[in-house]
């Protein structure tokens, strides 16, 4: 007796079709799956039995073989119970087959056939919607996210004895489950975390309005306490707001991840990723035997902070450098190789010194200059190229703590930062891969950013008196580009290049 279900399993962010062969022959009763399955598939056998068993239906006592095809692409996770268990009752002719062709099947069985939700269920109804299925069929807690996809018909289902309902006689009267995908979108897209909230400290939070108009990466130098981590959470309240396709794309990887918060259909908001600095660079940039997205892909869309950016291992830092180069990371193995998106802001942080006060006013430093110059030495080179702007952050003065006034709210930075974003996808509308002005190279930055004789004379002095490095120059140019588009001008001016010299202090003090 043979029976086929389908199922689905992920790769990477996408997924693929899974076949679920069943086939009994009258001998020693024995159960084996074949098909490269994980430990986690492998003790499903157990629990398959018991869910039919308790659900009320005939486990029959012959050999079982399953393959999971294709089977030369290893398979992992729980969601394969449910098509098992019901290729095991179309073989003993208690499921119509029928109808089996036309839906795929994913979720985890309790012993007493209840089911429970499993991960990457949007990539999953995103392939089953391309290879033309009809419907599917998974818990009832992933029915949200797989109704987002609009052309297939999603039944959330509760127990394994509701699916054998279904498949027998409900699936001509049941209706698939709808959700609104607008209201759903517009009414997630709100950020706790606002810009009226941080007192003072204009300087800084112009100089993050200036990164997001550009999509440039920061740093942040200042003492503790001075309300950096403050600053960079409220970030992505002032990018702008997340497309449709932006958001997809985002829930991809946390539902793969197993991240996405019970019942939340939709990542509406830029995500925010803060790793610790003890973490390890696998940790960073995703891995695993079967690997799974990092956290530079959990900031997919939105920002990736790294508070005391020195003391971060170096060869974790050094991991970074490509996929901020490319917007991806490739992860290999010596069977599979996946590639993750990670298209991220770099926000960093940073104290002066070892012990914070370097600069102070108010403290005196207890460092030597030579442990100032080895502390700021633990930035490499590499990476600092990628970073466009560098900013003072100093403590915050008493009589802003004090003020009752509030300051300018995101959405308000937002607007203007959204009119900018507007003005570069113009300019690079016919430029494949370039989104932003950060994403500028040499051509283009000869192109777009042409300066009067005027803004020359500032960069020359910048370069030969201020100290600043030879790496800097491009930097300048694009952020000056920047400010430019936040100003609504289509030439750079010579203050936009001054202000875009004040956000490259860190070059001054590496070079004093």
């Amino acid at each position: 007796m043979l029976s086929k279900v389908l199922s689905s399993a992920t790769y990477g962010v996408n997924a693929f079709l899974v076949e679920v062969e069943t086939h009994l022959e009258k001998s020693l009763p024995g159960f084996s799956i074949v098909g490269l399955p994980d430990n986690a598939i492998r003790e499903s056998r157990e629990r398959i039995a018991a869910a039919i068993r308790n659900c009320g239906f005939e486990f029959p006592l012959r050999k079982i073989t399953m393959n999971l095809a294709p089977a030369d692409i290893k398979k992992e996770g729980s969601s394969f119970d449910l098509p098992m268990a019901v290729g095991i009752l179309a073989s003993t002719d208690q499921v119509a087959t029928d109808v089996l062709p036309d839906y795929v099947l994913i979720g985890e069985l309790a012993l007493d056939g209840a089911l429970r939700p499993v991960h990457g269920v949007l990539p999953m109804a995103l392939e089953a919607r391309h290879r033309s299925i009809k419907g599917m069929l998974l818990p009832k807690e992933n029915g949200k996210e797989a109704a987002m996809v609009l052309g297939l018909a999603v039944f959330p289902i509760s127990s394994l004895k509701e699916v054998v309902g279904f498949l027998n006689a409900d699936h001509r009267r049941l209706a698939p489950v709808s959700v609104n995908r607008d209201a759903l979108f517009s009414r997630d897209q709100h950020y706790m975390a606002d810009f009226a909230d941080v007192k003072g400290q204009e300087n800084v939070k112009r100089a993050l309005e200036v990164a997001a108009a550009g999509a440039h990466n920061i740093i942040m130098i200042g003492p503790p306490g001075s309300g950096k981590t403050m600053l960079a959470k409220r970030l992505p309240s002032i990018l702008p707001p997340m497309t449709f396709e932006e958001a997809l794309e985002t829930t991809k990887i946390h539902s793969v991840a197993g991240l996405l918060p019970p019942d939340t259909a939709i990542v509406a908001v830029r995500p925010f990723r803060s790793p610790h600095h003890t973490i390890s660079d696998s940790a960073l940039v995703g891995g695993g035997m079967v690997p799974r997205p990092g956290e530079i892909s959990m900031a997919h869309h939105g920002v990736l902070f790294l508070d005391e950016l020195p003391e971060f291992a170096r060869n974790v830092l050094e991991v970074l450098r490509q996929p901020l180069e490319d917007g991806q990371v490739t992860i290999s193995r010596s069977r599979l190789s996946v590639t993750y998106p990670a298209n991220f802001m770099l926000v960093c942080a940073m104290n002066p010194c070892p012990c914070g006060n370097y600069g102070s006013p108010h403290r005196e430093c207890s460092c030597q200059a030579s442990d100032v110059q080895r502390y700021l030495a633990r930035l490499s080179g590499p990476l600092m190229d990628r970073i466009d702007l560098h900013i003072d952050v100093p403590a915050v003065k008493y009589r802003d703590l004090a003020s009752r006034e509030n300051g300018e709210p995101s959405a308000r930075i937002r607007e203007r930062v959204a009119k900018a974003r507007e003005i570069q996808a113009l300019r690079f509308a016919s430029r494949r891969g370039l989104y932003a002005n950060s994403d500028m190279q040499s051509k283009e930055i000869r192109e777009f950013c042409r300066i009067d004789e005027a803004g020359e004379g500032l960069l020359k002095m910048a370069i030969t008196k201020l100290g600043l490095s030879a790496r800097a120059y491009d930097r300048i140019l694009k952020v000056g580009r920047t400010i430019a588009d936040l100003a609504g001008r289509a030439d750079i001016r010579p203050e936009h290049i001054s202000e875009a010299i004040q956000y490259r202090s860190l070059d001054r003090n590496l070079m004093a």
